[in-house]
């Protein structure tokens, strides 16, 4: 008989806790990853050359065909000559490579700290990046060029560690040049290693636990305040009741009104946290 009223309490308990917290399971009804509120989906692979996956949002610099190549812009000679010679100086027919570097030479002219400077991270960082981001264009017409592919994961991977460096010694001048850059800074991540369902499934199962068990605590934290609200207001009472039979009846006082305010107090702020 005792068992049979051991069960029904067992089972009335698991159903109140049911009905309690949202539909959620108590101890010892869930078999499987699939009774419980958990859905994992696999996150999409992107490669390391992706400029979502580098954080290349585009450089903020313009170069045209009728712009001259590096240096010549300020020849003596071409700016006397033909208008035909200077055509033949311009971007327009001279090799893909010039394009390149006029264009490395104005996104290093944005961050460089003198005219002299060459050597520095924040010039090294954007002459890195104006090579990925050609790579990147170039790697679209040539996706089967293996050697490219490594050599542009080597690039992207040796600027981060430049940028880590800079963010590390100085976060106002790392902070500066993504700006100037137009890049996002994307760190290594946390747990290192591929993405697996079972790793995963264990952090969200860890996660939804912890979720559960802090609503308990919440709920039972509300239920400990409403008792105290009682506690103290009644306490109050219960004071003022022997501060006054002691003053009635003679007798040394046990209870003073320092004590009465205190509880008072205590009971107005409880009052005013759950309001």
């Amino acid at each position: 008989m005792n068992s049979i009223v051991n069960c029904c309490k067992l089972l009335a308990a698991k159903a109140s806790n049911v009905h309690a917290f949202g539909g959620y399971l108590s101890r010892g009804m869930a078999r499987t990853i699939d009774d419980y509120k958990i859905k994992w989906v696999r996150p999409v692979k992107l490669p390391s050359i992706d400029p979502r996956q580098s954080g290349d949002l585009g450089l903020n610099v313009s170069v045209k065909p009728t712009d001259m190549k590096v240096l010549y812009d300020k020849s003596k000679e071409l700016q006397d000559a033909d208008e035909i010679v200077k055509r033949m100086f311009t971007l327009e027919f001279q090799p893909r490579r010039e394009t390149k570097n006029l264009e490395r030479e104005r996104v290093i002219a944005l961050v460089k700290r003198h005219i002299c400077d060459r050597a520095s991270a924040e010039v090294k960082i954007a002459a890195m990046t104006t090579e990925i981001q050609y790579l990147q264009k170039h790697i679209d017409e040539q996706r089967r060029n293996t050697k490219l592919r490594v050599f542009l994961k080597e690039l992207i991977d040796k600027r981060k560690k430049f940028l880590k460096f800079l963010r590390r010694w100085d976060y106002k001048r790392f902070e500066w040049i993504l700006e100037r850059l137009n890049l996002i800074y994307v760190p290594q991540p946390k747990i290192a290693g591929k993405v697996s369902r079972k790793d995963a499934l264990r952090r969200l199962t860890k996660d939804y636990c912890d979720g559960i068990i802090q609503q308990k605590l919440n709920i039972f934290r509300a239920q400990l305040k409403e008792q105290q609200k009682i506690f103290f207001a009644q306490k109050v009472k219960n004071l003022e009741y022997i501060l006054a039979e002691e003053k009635k009846y003679g007798l040394h006082p046990t209870v003073s009104e320092e004590e009465i305010d205190i509880a008072r107090k205590k009971a107005e702020e409880i009052l005013k946290e759950t309001v």
